[in-house]
């Protein structure tokens, strides 16, 4: 056994053997942390030693046996949608997010309702917290004369080694893991959650899951930034990556998924975080809008894209007379520069003066809007509350805005459209109607 001590980056997991202010591989700065790493040249002989008497061959194309695997529905529909129809077998998920977006929850009803299903082991690995504090969680959740199970098994323990000794005993088919930044290896002499730690028991994990066919769900933190806790190449090694994305100040939730291997990336799921645990939401339209089919001045509905999914959301938009030499521009939901882009479109092609108006706008429910085809919406709000003058009622807008007041088409127009007609939306703004914001503002306001 051999000791010594290497810097890794906490960003990228790059590998050094002096330490450097800036990381080379992903040049982040001040990101270098000394970690002492255990060799065990004996360990190395052996793996040198098999790899050379199980040398891989070759396979025709046509000798290729193609496995047939059937999900298994995990009983919340949302959930399924975004993983594309089920758990496959032998899988590894992870779920990452910010703290109390509802992570921990969404995987233990996901848990109790397939221990109520099947009749294989389903474990519970219980790193951050103890098996008392995730048995008050289920009771809250579903009540504890639903609690009955023979199959569902609370583990407490964050050697990673024994963990998959005890799933190995236990046979068991579905494994959650709260949270994998918790975890160590016996190998590695770092910290839990530190780079190398996270990256090699995800490793043991995953060679775990593909050889008994077990599936895997683990759950992730984030960093400030935003992004997954660990090394870049934790999200290589799993098969799915799921975001459970949404604002603290409402009780909408978004579950996406950036990586899936085996099923669609464009697919979202909508939730309510409430008392009984997450909810899951049939019909997001109706939940993001409080008065369908009704304008007031500076609203406008929209209808925009949720993975596959269209949804109708109000934008709505507030303009006053700023007492400020340079007026703010303040958004919710919205990126702050197209609300700029988009009123100066409005003050050079429209004639509406924005020059001394401070503009607020905000999307109702607490949901991020990040596609073109809103803009459309965002500058009838603005020039609604400017004008102060609603919009026609039972009227939905959607459409992309130019740099020179055109207006241009969107992808799934049709979509949107029969979505729109659905909820009973009879008028419908988009390119199709008006060919610039101009003549739109002109004739609708």
């Amino acid at each position: 056994m051999i000791n010594k001590t290497v810097f890794i980056c906490q960003k990228c997991g790059f590998e050094s053997v002096k330490w450097t202010g800036q990381c080379s591989s992903c040049g982040s700065w001040n990101s270098l942390v000394e970690t002492p790493v255990n060799v065990n040249n004996s360990s190395f002989k052996g793996r040198s030693s098999k790899l050379k008497k199980l040398a891989s061959q070759p396979i025709r194309l046509t000798e290729v046996s193609v496995l047939r695997f059937a999900r298994t529905k995990t009983g919340i529909s949302e959930l399924d949608r975004v993983l594309g129809g089920g758990i496959v077998p032998g899988s590894v998920v992870l779920l990452a997010g910010e703290p109390g977006m509802g992570k921990s929850t969404l995987l233990t009803q996901l848990a109790i309702k397939l221990s109520n299903e099947i009749h294989d082991p389903l474990v519970y690995v219980c790193g951050e917290e103890s098996p008392s504090q995730v048995k008050l969680r289920l009771e809250r959740l579903i009540g504890s004369h639903q609690l009955a199970t023979n199959n569902f098994f609370l583990l407490p323990e964050t050697n990673v080694e024994n963990i998959i000794a005890r799933l190995k005993a236990q046979k068991a088919k579905l494994v959650v893991v709260d949270s994998i930044q918790t975890l160590w290896t016996e190998t590695l002499s770092g910290l839990s959650g530190s780079v190398g730690q996270i990256r090699e028991t995800t490793n043991l994990l995953t060679e775990f899951a593909k050889s008994f066919n077990v599936a895997v769900f683990l759950v992730g933190h984030v960093t400030k930034e935003g992004m997954i806790a660990g090394p870049k190449i934790l999200e290589h090694m799993v098969d799915t990556v799921l975001y459970l994305e949404g604002d603290k100040n409402y009780e909408f939730r978004i579950l996406r998924a950036v990586k899936n291997r085996f099923g669609p990336t464009d697919e979202v799921g909508v939730f309510i975080m409430a008392e009984r645990g997450m909810l899951e939401v049939k019909n997001p339209s109706e939940a993001f809008i409080e008065n369908p089919k009704i304008n007031k001045a500076g609203s406008c509905t929209v209808v925009t894209m949720q993975g596959l999914r269209p949804v109708l959301v109000e934008i709505q938009a507030l303009s006053v007379k700023s007492q400020l030499p340079v007026p703010r521009r303040l958004t919710r939901g919205v990126d702050n520069n197209r609300l700029q882009i988009l009123c100066a479109v409005l003050q050079k092609n429209a004639g509406i003066p924005l020059y001394n108006q401070d503009i607020f706008l905000s999307v109702a429910g607490g949901l991020h809007l990040s596609e073109p085809a809103i803009d459309f919406g965002i500058c009838l709000a603005v020039a609604s509350s400017y004008k102060n003058k609603a919009l026609p009622e039972k009227s939905v807008a959607v459409g992309e805005v130019g740099l020179l007041g055109e207006l241009r088409k969107v992808s799934f127009l049709e979509k949107r459209i029969k979505q729109a007609k659905a909820l009973g939306y009879t008028r419908i703004i988009s390119p199709r109607a008006y060919l610039t914001v101009t003549e739109a503002i002109r004739k609708l306001l």
